[in-house]
């Protein structure tokens, strides 16, 4: 179903409800589609299988074999001179 913004507002609960019970509500701003409000149900299924940020971060590129000798032929010093 489609609602626009002012009605979307008003009627929040109903809106929730409907999504739901009924499936994906449309909302609009001057005739545009602008949101989508899913229950939670649909949501989870969107997201199942995918990636997490953590999962990106640590499934990143494979450090070959040049990175990884820089990396540990660095100093092993702080980079900065500090006086505690």
């Amino acid at each position: 179903m489609e609602w626009q913004l002012q009605d979307a507002k008003n009627q929040f609960s109903k809106v929730v409800q409907k999504a739901r019970y009924e499936g994906p509500q449309e909302i609009t701003v001057r005739g545009e589609r602008t949101a989508v409000v899913l229950s939670a149900r649909d949501y989870d299924a969107l997201r199942a299988g995918r990636p997490t940020l953590v999962d990106d971060l640590l499934g990143g590129p494979a450090w070959d074999d040049v990175l990884a000798e820089a990396v540990d032929t660095r100093a092993k010093t702080s980079s900065r001179d500090v006086a505690f």
